[in-house]
């Protein structure tokens, strides 16, 4: 073009602005059209016409006359690209980076600072700005965008350091971000400056409600909770989005239940659900402040809200094409109260929670559709049991047979048991393999024994329901005979006994042998074959000994067979031991165990106990 010969001169210039206002313009009519193939196909056209605009500027030499119109390019190029993206790449850094060099350029100071980083360029532009007051405007927009990127990336260290240089500071001796990003003052963009996305004061606005929540959040999991809610305070009294206010008022709720203010937490849990259609996270928290009140009927109803809300698609906010607050924020962990996961993860948490309540009916059915849904999904069959929050699926299954054997379905458990089993037989020939493997210590306590083994107790639990005592007794005996291979030689080493997952599995196989030996053992107690149960109990005994419910039934048993001297060592045992303090469970036990357990727990043991007592002898009871 004519005038890459003069590029100094004013009509160059005026005809550089002018596109660059121009392209400003297509795409803020982009912003306001309600045709999405048509926002975007504007918007990527104005995208391309700055790329193309910024190509030509940085072809010639730097010149101070035409920087601020250079960065301001720039800056609206990297807002453009970055909400069409909806998030910040390596490129955007570049492309800040080079801006940077250009100043230098004019200052003659590029040479030797090519291999600085970003943070020494920026030291060495403000410094320089000193002496080049005109481009102050552009650079404080650049910074701005500097920040939101290295916010975005969690550099929150680089981002102190910048913010610092930008107020004049240098002796670091600030370390809240919140109070930088308050005390940064950028400059008042002039009325005949060049057309931006945006400005600064606009890009501090959203950096502070970014920071502030970002910042609340993390007090929030951590447990900080009057820092939290200071932080949330800040973002909800800003200029904070609609998304975001329903989870700032969702984080307050949960803020506050956790500080012991149900009522507060309940109205800002009302006012997340008024601000938005994101109503997940809320209604989420409002089922964990119900279960915490012990109202379960609104904590279940919150719950099967949640698993409707999550079967609404939802419905994606049209991009400003400016920096938002949300493209700031780091998605959901796994630990924060505004994570509530899929449709499938909801579905459990309801069911699960109706089978901990005792509503078995309910329970089941939900099973049923969870099961239902994800063998239609692409999901994976199985996997081993990982740091994400939920069971596996083949804990599903044993968890649905519960839930069935609970509701009175005992025929509809068998064939959820056998549907395990059939998914479960291939690899059913590796499990001595797996089992040998852990006892040598090369590899953790394998899962998918114990879930074959699970299901087979739960069939024999089924076949009790059912009065189809032989085959209860074969399956219980099935379960045990899986079990017993699964006996590590030296708990003192290895793999399985030194780390979480293999003494947690280790835990659960002990309490899977004494619940098979305990139902086993009743049924020989129910055909009357004490002998044969006594052996059952005493085995219990012997190989889980933390468990209680084994002493009681084999006191029971010692009884019958009038065999008193045992039966009176055995009651001054159970005595001492529920008389002193009570040792809390290391590891929590699968649901599915926990519930079976839960069947076979001898009725009113202390009731026992007395009535043993006054049956002993007067020579006995000193």
């Amino acid at each position: 073009m004519s005038c890459q010969t003069t590029p100094l001169g004013s009509s160059c210039l005026d005809l550089w602005r002018e596109k660059n206002d121009r392209l400003v313009r297509q795409a803020k009519v982009a912003q306001n059209s309600g045709l999405t193939l048509r926002r975007q196909q504007l918007a990527q056209n104005a995208l391309e016409g700055l790329r193309g605009l910024l190509h030509s500027l940085q072809g010639l030499p730097a010149a101070v006359p035409v920087l601020p119109l250079e960065l301001t390019v720039t800056c609206n190029f990297i807002i453009l690209r970055a909400s069409l993206a909806q998030g910040f790449t390596e490129d955007q850094a570049q492309d800040i980076q080079r801006g940077l060099e250009r100043v230098l350029e004019t200052q003659e100071q590029l040479g030797p600072r090519l291999e600085q980083g970003l943070k020494e360029l920026w030291d060495s532009v403000l410094h320089a700005s000193i002496l080049l007051p005109e481009l102050l405007s552009a650079l404080h927009r650049l910074a701005g965008l500097q920040a939101a990127l290295w916010l975005s990336a969690d550099r929150l260290g680089d981002l102190a350091l910048l913010l610092e240089t930008l107020n004049g500071s240098q002796n670091g001796a600030s370390e809240d971000l919140l109070l930088l990003l308050k005390t940064w003052s950028p400059p008042v963009e002039e009325l005949d400056a060049p057309l931006t996305l945006q400005d600064a004061q606009g890009l501090k606005d959203v950096l502070l409600t970014a920071f502030a929540y970002r910042q609340g959040l993390q007090e929030l999991i951590t447990g900080n909770l009057d820092r939290a809610l200071s932080s949330l305070h800040e973002v909800a009294s800003g200029l904070c989005p609609r998304p975001v206010l329903v989870q700032v008022y969702t984080a307050l709720g949960s803020c506050h239940r956790k500080m012991g203010n149900p009522q507060r937490a309940l109205l800002y849990l009302v006012a997340a659900l008024k601000e938005g259609s994101a109503w997940g996270p809320p209604l989420l928290e409002a089922s964990r402040l119900y279960q915490q009140l012990g109202d379960t009927t609104a904590e279940l109803e919150s719950l099967e809200l949640l698993v409707e809300a999550l079967n609404v698609p939802c419905s994606s906010k049209a991009s400003q094409f400016v920096i938002e607050v949300e493209l700031l924020l780091p998605p959901p962990d796994p630990a924060s109260p505004l994570h509530c996961g899929t449709q499938s993860q909801a579905k459990h948490v309801l069911a699960s929670r109706c089978l901990q309540t005792g509503r078995a009916e309910d329970a089941a059915e939900h099973y049923l559709d969870l099961l239902a849904l994800l063998l239609d999904s692409s999901e994976p069959r199985f996997s081993l049991p990982r740091s994400r929050p939920g069971p596996c699926m083949p804990e599903l299954f044993l968890e649905a047979a519960v839930a069935l054997i609970q509701a009175g379905r005992a025929q509809d458990a068998l064939t959820v048991c056998e549907e395990l089993l059939s998914r479960t037989s291939s690899l059913l020939p590796k499990m001595s393999r797996l089992w040998e493997d852990a006892r040598k210590g090369t590899k953790e306590l394998p899962y998918c024994p114990l879930w074959v083994s699970a299901t087979h107790l739960l069939q024999g639990q089924a076949w009790v329901q059912l009065g189809a005592q032989k085959m209860a007794v074969s399956e219980f005996s099935r379960c045990l005979e899986l079990l017993f291979h699964a006996i590590p030689e030296d708990k003192g080493q290895g793999a399985a006994s030194n780390c979480e997952q293999g003494c947690k599995s280790d835990v659960a196989l002990q309490q899977l042998r004494a619940a098979a030996l305990i139902s086993r053992g009743l049924e020989w107690v129910a055909s009357g074959q004490d002998t044969k149960a006594l052996q059952d109990f005493l085995l219990a005994v012997q190989m889980c000994p933390g468990n209680q419910d084994t002493y009681f039934h084999l006191l029971q048993t010692l009884r019958r067979l009038n065999r008193r001297d045992e039966a009176t060592a055995l009651w001054r045992r159970l005595e001492a031991q529920t008389k002193g303090p009570q040792e809390g469970a290391t590891w929590s036990l699968p649901l599915y165990l926990e519930s079976y357990l839960s069947w076979i727990h001898p009725s009113d043991c202390e009731a026992l106990l007395e009535e043993f007592q006054t049956s002993l002898p007067e020579s006995c009871d000193l």
